[in-house]
């Protein structure tokens, strides 16, 4: 009898969907996080963000140069300051152009564990709340929904018309998380990049995760304010 060929196993990514909304350092936090955790990852970068992602960084994104550009993007702190992280092992990254509608993540039967959008942008909430597939973007948030997997959109714009609202409740009603980039400080924030965290870290909490971006509420009052080496 003839060896059997062993079984490797399916690759499920997580799909990370970065919109043009302000905030690019949250979705770095999370890709730097889900990598940490072993996760594969499958990335897209709406064109609109692009120009969020240059703005807020200096960084040009580029479809033929996205490794070398993610790396850097992904070595920076919040503050925009080169070098703040390692560069991460990307050898299980993927990433699809925004205008890419047959790429794999635009079809149901391409396995993923679900989406992440972040941030997202208000175009971006009325685009997936209404079904819309004008980039690959909202096709993959479209399929994630029909396809019953976690689909986490982390909006981010104040304030929030009405249209906005019933967009969200939209989304809410269909099961996705709708949650908000509001950082919160009870954690013993002391700088920025602690505030992105915790929004990433709410994220990953969402998308079951595991993770260690923030210090997590324990019932006790005051721990926050309390020198870092003394947090357990």
């Amino acid at each position: 009898m003839q060896p059997q060929p062993e079984h490797t196993p399916q690759r499920r990514p997580w799909v990370v969907g970065v919109s043009g909304a302000s905030g690019t350092p949250y979705a770095a936090a999370v890709l730097r996080a889900l990598l940490a955790a072993g996760e594969s990852v499958d990335l897209v970068v709406s064109r609109a963000s692009r120009l969020t992602l240059l703005d807020e960084t200096g960084i040009s994104f580029r479809d033929a140069h996205w490794q070398e550009d993610l790396a850097e993007w992904l070595a920076r702190g919040a503050d925009g300051k080169p070098g703040t992280f390692a560069r991460p092992d990307m050898d299980d990254v993927r990433y699809w152009a925004a205008g890419d509608l047959a790429a794999g993540p635009s079809s149901g039967s391409y396995a993923t564990k679900g989406m992440l959008i972040v941030p997202a942008s208000t175009a971006c909430v009325a685009g997936v709340a209404l079904g819309l597939s004008k980039d690959l973007l909202q096709r993959t948030a479209s399929v994630t929904l029909k396809e019953s997997r976690k689909l986490v959109v982390a909006v981010r714009e104040t304030p929030l018309n009405g249209q906005t609202l019933k967009h969200l409740v939209t989304l809410d009603e269909a099961g996705v998380v709708v949650l908000p980039a509001s950082p919160a400080f009870y954690a013993g924030a002391t700088h920025i990049q602690d505030l992105v965290d915790f929004v990433a870290g709410r994220v990953l909490d969402a998308a079951g995760v595991p993770h260690r971006l923030y210090r997590r509420w324990e019932g006790e009052l005051g721990a926050g304010s309390r020198d870092p080496a003394q947090r357990s």
